[in-house]
């Protein structure tokens, strides 16, 4: 079968929002244990930032019939935080709508250790427990987490983490995974953009910390690189559309838990949720798929 594009595999989908075909929805959806407890996760997952979860969306359909393909389609992580604008709000009101919250794994993050912005956080989410909660944008090396440590021996989050897509700030990154041992780290990590690679990656997994990939396709650099072309032949044993390529790229790497690509459209979330679905490539093809960006 000729391999469809993005624009292609999304008209055929609209209808079902469960675009994948027969041979790939009957295999089991690519789960990650998170290191500090095993617990698997499908590692696909929503990043809900404002310009991807609510460009185009003034009311909450929009959010929901995303948030109902991340479901239908085997994921359940969904990663938000208090400084994205309404997005808390929407899902909060989708998950209390739907009956949602115990299919969710909910990830916030704030903006400092700030009793009142969790609060907010909370009531905007209509919860009273977190599955994830985050540092976000961690600057300072010496950061201290033990706030975060006490919310969740109270129970108010499962686990904790920190992240940031700033280059000039992973080394503080690295001292504060070193130090404070978080369960998670989310960072910038794309095809085009793999400076996490060699940074982040391995200090994570040197304190057996989860990784999230935020911007999997670099600020949406991947897709207009590719515009107007079609998938490589080589690369349609593992990949039905350009997301799906870029995503298996991370997710090939092991020490990726999940990938978080933003989204406003459930046929995009549709799609991207193929990635956890069929073969990944090995480390030469991925060396391929490094070569044929760059030739870009």
């Amino acid at each position: 079968m000729t391999n469809p594009s993005r624009r292609q595999f999304i008209a055929l989908a609209a209808a079902s929002l469960l675009p994948a075909p027969a041979l790939a929805q009957a295999q089991a959806p690519l789960a990650r244990a998170i290191p500090s407890s095993g617990e698997r996760i499908p590692a696909v997952g929503l990043g809900t930032a404002i310009g991807d979860f609510m460009r185009g969306s003034a009311e909450e359909s929009g959010p929901a019939q995303v948030i109902a393909a991340l479901l239908e389609g085997g994921g359940k992580l969904i990663d938000t935080a208090s400084s994205y604008g309404e997005a808390e709000s929407l899902i909060g009101s989708v998950m209390a709508k739907g009956g949602l919250r115990p299919k969710i794994f909910v990830a916030t993050k704030l903006e400092s250790p700030d009793a009142d912005e969790l609060k907010r956080s909370l009531s905007r989410l209509k919860t009273d427990k977190l599955d994830l909660l985050q540092l976000h944008n961690v600057r300072d090396p010496n950061q201290s987490l033990a706030k975060f440590r006490e919310w969740k021996a109270r129970g108010i989050c499962r686990y904790t983490g920190i992240t940031s897509t700033y280059h000039g700030d992973f080394a503080a990154v690295e001292s504060v995974l070193s130090r404070e041992r978080p369960d998670f780290v989310q960072i910038d990590y794309s095809l085009d953009d793999r400076l996490a690679e060699s940074r982040v990656l391995p200090a994570a997994a040197e304190v057996k910390a989860g990784v999230l990939t935020a911007l999997p396709f670099g600020h949406g650099r991947l897709f207009r690189s590719v515009r107007g072309k079609e998938l490589p032949d080589w690369a349609r044993a593992f990949a039905e559309s350009w997301a799906q390529f870029f995503l298996k790229y991370l997710l090939a790497d092991e020490r990726v838990t999940a990938v978080i690509p933003g989204t406003a459209d459930p046929r995009h979330m549709a799609d991207n949720l193929g990635a956890m679905r069929g073969s990944l490539p090995d480390a030469a093809t991925r060396r391929r798929m490094v070569d044929f960006v760059q030739s870009l």
